[in-house]
């Protein structure tokens, strides 16, 4: 297949997409003080980061608002105090689920909000109701993206059906989103292509979410990237939910922009997510590499990590029986 650009190339259409509060917000269930919000913010505009998701769109009448922190919600009012009205190029960006998010009432039109970016992400088996969600969402004058998650899981059929109800949406980016960490290196470079195939035909970007259960994310990503994705994720210091995600301070160092600035974000990794890592554990440990090899959700693994066991062989035999 043909690559897009050589690894030691600048392509100005990558776009470095900051995930920290929303992946890592599964971490701590969105307690984020105001203050790491605001350095991080301001960390990712210093550092040429193209956008900052600030978290879910969740609905008020499904998730109690007394068991999250203020970013499971991601008002309007809430990410202004952070960013007024955020005369950056660093764009806003939140997810919406499908099932989970009230969209025709939480989420208003653009002209009325400071959010850039809305990212619908879905089930293959949702696809329909995604695809209703983000052409509400464009029509409202937003940029958008579907992202199918766990596409591991997904049978090529099924991808491929998926594919051509989304080449007919108004989506600008399909994600490819290895949910489970379970992918390699060669099987990103055929998802890409694929995607990338379609996206040319309808005038659509391809973007990477990759989680880190192999210690594949960084890989992976640089992988899809070298095939022609456009919108890369990543967070700082790769916080995410259980395994965490492709290291953001990683990335950047091996993209060729030259607006990309390290020198913020180590800062901010020194002062601000050395202090977090202490009080959450995230990170590619064995428990998350026996799901990410098994092709299953970690939730499993993350009940491992928080009952504190270490009994690896006995977890791996009990993922295998659920086989």
């Amino acid at each position: 297949m043909e690559k897009k650009g050589e690894l030691v190339s600048y392509r100005p259409d990558i776009k470095v997409v900051d995930c920290t509060i929303r992946d890592g917000g599964l971490i701590n269930d969105f307690y984020f003080t105001d203050e790491f919000v605001k350095n991080l913010y301001e960390a990712d505009v210093a550092a040429g980061v193209d956008y900052i998701e600030f978290g879910y769109k969740a609905s008020k009448e499904i998730f109690d608002v007394n068991s999250f922190g203020k970013w499971k919600f991601c008002n309007e009012e809430d990410i202004r105090a952070i960013v007024g009205e955020n005369n950056t190029d660093t764009k806003i960006s939140v997810m919406a689920d499908v099932g989970r998010c009230d969209f025709r009432k939480d989420i208003g039109p653009k002209s009325e909000s400071v959010i850039d970016m809305i990212r619908v992400a879905t089930y293959i088996n949702t696809i329909p109701a995604a695809v209703e969600m983000v052409n509400y969402c464009s029509d409202m004058g937003y940029e958008t993206t579907l992202n199918i998650m766990a596409i591991s899981t997904a049978t090529m059929e099924d991808i491929n059906i998926a594919l051509s109800l989304i080449a007919e949406s108004k989506a600008d980016t399909v994600y490819v989103s290895d949910s489970y960490g379970a992918l390699y290196p060669e099987q990103i470079r055929g998802l890409v292509d694929k995607y990338l195939k379609v996206g040319e035909t309808f005038g659509k970007k391809v973007g990477i979410h990759a989680h880190d259960n192999q210690r594949l994310a960084y890989a992976n990503t640089i992988e899809a990237c070298s095939v022609g994705a456009s919108l890369l994720d990543a967070t700082m210091m790769g916080m995410g939910r259980g395994a965490g995600n492709c290291r953001l301070e990683l990335l950047l160092g091996f993209l060729r922009n030259p607006k990309y600035n390290l020198n913020p974000v180590y800062s901010f990794l020194e002062k601000d997510m050395l202090p977090l890592s202490k009080e959450h554990v995230w990170g590619p440990d064995v428990q998350y590499a026996i799901t990410g090899q098994q092709n299953q959700h970690p939730r499993t693994a993350i009940a491992f990590t928080n009952e504190g066991r270490t009994d690896y062989k006995t977890f791996y035999q009990q993922i295998l029986d659920r086989d």
